[in-house]
């Protein structure tokens, strides 16, 4: 197949967007492609299966890549890291349990990603420059004898080390603070459990998913919504765009001198706009 020759030649650390590029293009299976594929895998060990099956959902581990961005690690490693957990997952997957891959090879990739970043990130984050590599080293150094650095001593430091003494104190602070754990301890309990690292690790801001279903539920907020104005008298749904609709929101009393009738009768007519409103779009 041309795309499986073109993608031998591309890898995400060499080139990343040609790699993207060669991945979008590979087809997606059908639900009786892949399951052929996974039967061939499964009972025969068919290894050219297998690698039609990861090629095939090489782009679903982009995907979910883009999703752990922001932590200071490379796209191009996170995806290489994803490919390993696609890969065991093919390995494990048996097309009998009726379960499409994807659905399957989910947790394999994450698991892959969760662990790369909780090898490199803190150390990314605590020294990300030469210089600041060089201090990180120094000070972890002169932390095995010394709690907190005096006035004096941050300051001896910072002249060794050509940095400014402020420099020396924000390292010391990141040397003092400690890792939490990343998934909940076992014994926690639900009201805390929530707060670990795991449940916040990724973006899902930009999930398909998500946003298909945000998108679902404002048209059909708006179409319900439209359809209960359109129940009203002309009075009634005049009220309620001067009063919540426009730039310029009318008070009770611009609507009594309007309509010639006191705010009371004002407050009441919107009230009652606002209970058919709600009456016809939880209907």
């Amino acid at each position: 197949m041309n795309y499986l020759q073109t993608l031998d030649n591309v890898t995400p650390g060499r080139n990343l967007g040609a790699y993207i590029t060669a991945v979008s293009s590979i087809p997606v299976l059908t639900v009786e492609q892949e399951r052929e594929l996974g039967e061939r895998l499964y009972y025969q060990e068919d290894l050219e299966a297998a690698r039609l099956l990861i090629m095939s959902h090489l782009r679903f581990v982009v995907h979910i890549a883009k999703s752990y961005s922001g932590y200071g690690l490379s796209q191009a490693d996170l995806i290489q890291e994803g490919n390993v957990g696609l890969m065991k997952a093919v390995k494990r997957f048996n097309p009998e349990k009726g379960v499409r891959l994807v659905s399957f090879a989910v947790h394999w990739i994450k698991a892959e990603m969760h662990e790369f970043i909780l090898r490199n990130w803190r150390i990314v984050k605590v020294a990300t420059t030469k210089a600041q590599r060089k201090l990180f080293f120094n000070l972890r150094s002169a932390k095995k004898t010394l709690a907190w650095l005096t006035n004096d001593e941050v300051h001896a430091v910072a002249k060794d080390l050509g940095v400014e003494a402020k420099v020396v104190r924000e390292m010391e602070s990141r040397l003092s603070a400690h890792d939490a754990s990343f998934d909940a301890p076992t014994d926690e309990d639900d009201e805390t459990a929530y707060q670990a690292p795991v449940n916040f690790l990724e973006d899902r801001s930009l999930d398909p998913v998500m946003q298909l279903e945000a998108q679902d539920w404002a048209e059909d907020s708006h179409r319900r919504l439209t359809e209960a104005m359109s129940q009203l008298d002309d009075r009634s749904i005049d009220i309620l765009n001067l009063r919540w609709l426009s730039d310029n929101k009318a008070t009770l009393h611009d609507l009594a001198e309007k309509y010639d009738v006191s705010a009371e009768r004002i407050r009441q007519l919107e009230k009652n706009a606002m209970k058919k409103i709600k009456v016809a779009m939880e209907a």
